[in-house]
């Protein structure tokens, strides 16, 4: 699997919320006149994925079972196997809060390989989904995603997460 890089300063936003303790408070989106909401505790929420009609894209949601709305990173953590990297952003984005509302969910779409006939592909057993990089995500087996033979990977792609998961699949066609 080849994967780009991670820009330093998504790094470094990506790092900083790993050492935040979760009681920390974090800012609202730009221009929003909303009080500032807790990063989500990975106990409150629920993660995931799901195959699709397209053997190539996974569905992504992820659920704040807390009581009062939570913040998660604007950027799914999805990682393949033991494949070094995690899919990458489109469009092309830093890492910054993402608000989830007290029983409301989040939605993302995750494309693994680009041509289903690409040799360059590596396939792996299992995808590993996290709401924030500060969580340790949930592993879904290639099976129960639809894949009895491995999921293909090469240059996967996620989008950012979104309010339902037509608009998630409308960014993902769009970026692509």
């Amino acid at each position: 699997m080849r994967v780009r890089t991670v820009l330093a300063a998504s790094a470094a936003a990506t790092a900083l919320v790993l050492t935040l303790p979760a009681s920390l408070a974090v800012a609202a989106p730009q221009g929003a006149q909303a009080a500032p909401v807790p990063i989500c505790r990975e106990g409150k929420v629920a993660v995931e994925a799901s195959r699709t009609d397209r053997p190539h894209i996974i569905h992504v949601r992820v659920r704040n079972n807390g009581d009062r709305t939570c913040a998660i990173d604007r950027i799914p953590t999805v990682t393949f196997g033991a494949l070094d990297g995690a899919a990458q952003p489109v469009p092309p984005t830093e890492s910054r809060p993402y608000r989830v509302g007290a029983g409301k969910a989040a939605y993302a779409t995750v494309r693994t390989i680009a041509r289903t006939d690409d040799q360059a592909a590596r396939v792996v057993r299992s995808v590993t989904v996290a709401a924030d990089p500060s969580h340790r995500g949930k592993a879904f087996s290639a099976r129960s995603l639809g894949a009895r033979h491995g999921v293909k990977v090469y240059e996967p792609v996620t989008t950012w997460w979104h309010a339902t998961q037509g608009r998630a699949d409308r960014a993902l066609d769009r970026a692509t």
